[in-house]
């Protein structure tokens, strides 16, 4: 009888500690290791855009999805950058990729509604033709060179980069836009309808991979950096909305922390990257993937270098049209720098 109590009673001691095991984790746990405490539990809303702004997140979404991630995420593919501008302005995202120029473009909207937290893609640009004439810059005097729409990064970007060549966008070289998204301007560029085209990565990659007369004429980053060496060419970003962030600086941090393990796997482990690329749906397919990473400069910048590669960049992108950066530099206050 002794012996069946004993047992009863080790059992019963057992099943507090069987429970607590059930149950979420203590979130007084949950350290960055500088004594600021994350919820775990917090639910974080983060839009990711389709290509390369987003390929750095690949493993994250991973992990999120594997129930490896420190924090509560929701991510969502976003196909168009325009239709970031909306979920940050309703609150319905917390968290975005977006190219750089439209941070600054929402920064003026929201009236400093945002940060910026670091930056994610430096260039991603290239100058395709489907001939042999185009070598240097100046090779463009007389072409039309088709763009990916107007009003958007590639445009100011190319435009700088002719004009501090001496030419004229406009009178020495023509924009043509008649395949307004990157996706129309590829299909176009294959199809032989575009003889030459800017685009950005991966759809150089797409183009390359279904036309082999197609021929990367120019690398953009490389022309910027001739005319630009104090102004890098930071074409993406991730973004966290200043309400949000404020609120929640301990997850934040946590994020970011998780963010920059995420690209460093996404550069040093291109293979299974590329596969986890597909997966989210970032980009279709894995080995469209895998010849796209080395050409897209993923990066994770923040902090001051941030600040000041960002600066320099929206400084120039000022002189070329103020409109694209939303009629003003931004202030120092849409860094966020800890």
């Amino acid at each position: 009888m002794k012996k069946l109590l004993c047992i009863l009673l080790v059992f019963a001691l057992a099943i507090p500690s069987l429970a607590a095991c059930s149950e979420p984790a203590d979130n007084n746990d949950n350290d960055n290791g500088d004594g600021a405490k994350y919820d775990a539990n917090l639910q974080i809303n983060v839009s990711v855009l389709s290509g390369t702004t987003g390929m750095g997140m690949a493993k994250l979404i991973d992990d999120k999805k594997d129930g490896n991630a420190a924090l509560n995420y929701n991510f969502s593919v976003v196909a168009d950058a325009t239709a970031v501008a909306p979920l940050i302005i309703s609150e319905q995202t917390d968290i975005a990729a977006v190219p750089t120029n439209l941070a600054s473009t929402l920064y003026k909207r929201t009236e400093g509604g945002i940060y910026i937290l670091a930056i994610n893609t430096l260039g991603v640009l290239y100058l395709l033709e489907n001939g042999e004439t185009v070598k240097t810059i100046a090779d463009l005097k007389g072409k039309t060179v088709y763009l990916p729409g107007a009003g958007t990064n590639p445009e100011y970007i190319l435009k700088q980069v002719i004009e501090a060549n001496g030419l004229k966008v406009g009178t020495d070289v023509i924009f043509d836009y008649t395949y307004g998204t990157p996706d129309a301007l590829a299909q176009a560029v294959t199809a032989g309808l575009a003889g030459i085209a800017l685009l950005p990565e991966p759809k150089v990659t797409v183009v390359k991979s279904n036309n082999a007369s197609i021929r990367t004429a120019l690398d953009i980053t490389a022309e910027w950096d001739k005319v630009n060496p104090k102004g890098s060419l930071a074409q993406g970003c991730v973004i966290v909305r200043k309400d949000f962030a404020d609120k929640h600086p301990a997850e934040v941090a946590k994020f970011l922390e998780e963010y920059k393990a995420s690209v460093n796997f996404v550069n040093e482990s291109k293979e299974e990257a590329a596969q986890l690329i597909a997966d989210a749906g970032i980009i279709p397919k894995a080995p469209l993937a895998l010849k796209a990473i080395p050409n897209c400069n993923i990066t994770y910048v923040d902090g001051t270098a941030m600040k000041t590669a960002l600066t320099a960049f929206y400084d120039i992108l000022f002189k070329v049209n103020p409109a694209s950066i939303g009629g003003a530099v931004p202030d120092a206050a849409i860094y966020y720098v800890k």
